[in-house]
């Protein structure tokens, strides 16, 4: 399997590594030819000091399912039941997701889906994290990842998400990033309740990203 090292430099890019204390994690500083084309690699794996993101496996299974099945994960990810959810992170091939591991351990699952009509090309990230593992910085960390190849390699300008407006957690980590809040989306997404509830547009530049 490919590191984003590796993987940009197969796609020609130039790739540096920097260590900066303040941050106290490697940081990859990654630039690469815009306008990117090409699908995703199946076998991309993206690292630093602390997390690894690799492609979901069927051994995941189990650990996912646990982790959607906690309640604060529960209410913004599972509209039917945990199994149905799962199903279709497995069945889904619209969207890229990986495992988030810590320590060889399944903490969460981050996504993301590239819209490559030249006009409006962007790239959309989602993602959950297990209880345990919120508040260390380990969603902030997996975004930037993310992001970085994004930005970089794959040549994306902008990115979005989209978290409930309730989502008061979630939305500190995005901001943490450096997303922006946009706008509200009313009765954007229909809930487990069977209610519609409210979205909150928010993006992130490309030269706005301190990744």
């Amino acid at each position: 399997m490919l590191t984003l090292a590796e993987s940009s430099a197969r796609a020609g890019t130039e790739v540096a590594i920097r260590c900066s204390p303040a941050e106290q994690r490697q940081r990859l500083a990654i630039r690469s030819s815009p306008g990117h084309d090409s699908r995703v690699r199946p076998d991309l794996v993206l690292t630093d000091s602390r997390i690894q993101l690799r492609p979901i496996v069927e051994g995941d299974r189990s650990s996912l399912s646990a982790i959607l099945a906690e309640p604060e994960v529960a209410r913004w990810w599972v509209h039917e039941d945990v199994p149905t959810t799962v199903a279709g992170v497995f069945d889904d091939d619209d969207e890229i997701r990986l495992a988030i591991e810590v320590e060889g351990a399944v903490v969460g699952l981050i996504q993301f889906a590239e819209e490559n009509t030249p006009d409006y090309r962007h790239a959309g990230i989602d993602l959950f994290v297990g209880g345990a593992w919120q508040g260390r910085s380990i969603g902030p960390d997996a975004i930037r990842l993310v992001a970085q190849y994004l930005f970089r390699v794959r040549g994306h300008h902008r990115l979005i998400i989209d978290p409930a407006v309730a989502n008061e957690r979630a939305i500190r980590a995005y901001e943490k990033v450096g997303f922006r809040r946009v706008g509200v989306m009313r009765n954007y997404e229909r809930g487990a309740d069977g209610h519609w509830h409210d979205g909150l547009l928010m993006d992130l530049l490309g030269e706005e990203f301190q990744g």
